[in-house]
């Protein structure tokens, strides 16, 4: 259980009650469940200016290089559950009213029905903000910061994931991380690989907004290096790192990709081992820019 200033029983009434609206402005939209298979989280959009839709004869899919049929590729517009993890640890290279600063630049920018769960971590992860939308609560509530101890990012994610997100599924498939952190770990019990299989098992999507690394790039037995720890939790679940000092535009940009850029990719697999990891791929005509997740980890246990 994480430690904070409210329970996971108070969460779970909140989040029964909890509502989606429906639209595309800023705070207000609903989603399409039209999708059948494995059911796959896709980032697009068009880089050539074109105003066609993306469609399904646009894309191809591999997975473990045999391309597959895609069966359906549909707009998601539902409203996002975004969890902000923040650095809480003493020798993070930046001040705590920095770190306020940026994650209120999310609270400013998220459409209607989304809402965003702070959680600050060094050797614990702490509740500082359960789902909200409410911009001065959050305000509020980022008064509890503070910069001790050292940073446990490993078990961090393992947390917001399994007790944060898992509890909000199948019903809800928009989810994403956002770390704001420079990648460092020193004393997680849950190794890198795990975190990531499960991040990867559970369509959850990372987003980082990268502090200077504290280490200088220094060489982690074991583990990648600080600053590969943000780039593989971003790009191998289809996300994508900003730099911190950039906040703002981090924040308008995961927000609008979230809403607007979001799609449900569905295909029935030719492999359907449980026991085999599934590496993916997913290109598209020229002038279509995409992202998403490049594994299916083995659904085994």
């Amino acid at each position: 259980m994480i430690p904070g200033k409210h329970t996971i029983v108070v969460l779970a009434i909140v989040l029964a009650l909890v509502s989606f609206a429906a639209g595309q402005s800023r705070r207000n939209a609903k989603g399409d469940s039209s999708t059948e298979g494995t059911v796959l989280s896709v980032t697009a959009f068009r880089e050539d200016k074109k105003t066609d839709p993306i469609r399904i004869e646009n894309l191809f899919l591999y997975e473990n290089g045999i391309e597959q049929k895609i069966k359906n590729f549909v707009a998601d517009p539902a409203p996002s559950k975004i969890v902000i993890l923040v650095d809480n640890s003493k020798t993070l290279p930046t001040s705590v009213e920095k770190l306020k600063a940026a994650v209120m630049e999310f609270a400013y920018e998220i459409f209607d029905g989304d809402q965003l769960f702070v959680i600050a971590y060094d050797e614990t992860a702490e509740i500082i903000q359960e789902w909200t939308d409410d911009a001065k609560k959050m305000e509020a509530s980022l008064g509890t910061f503070r910069k001790k101890g050292n940073p446990h990012l490993f078990d961090a994610i393992d947390v917001s994931v399994k007790e944060i997100l898992l509890p909000l599924m199948p019903g809800t498939r928009k989810t994403a991380v956002i770390v704001v952190a420079d990648g460092l770990d020193r004393g997680s019990k849950t190794p890198f690989d795990k975190v990531l299989a499960e991040l990867q098992t559970q369509n959850v999507t990372v987003y980082g907004l990268q502090i200077p690394d504290r280490t200088g790039g220094a060489y982690r037995r074991d583990q990648p290096k600080a600053g590969a720890v943000m780039n593989k939790l971003a790009e191998e679940t289809g996300g994508k790192v900003f730099p911190f000092d950039d906040a703002q535009i981090a924040a308008r940009s995961i927000c609008d990709e979230l809403r607007k850029n979001r799609f449900l990719l569905s295909y029935q697999p030719t492999n359907t081992s449980t026991y085999d990891a599934k590496r993916l791929f997913l290109v598209a005509d020229e002038g279509i820019a995409i992202r998403m997740k490049v594994s299916q980890p083995p659904n085994v246990k």
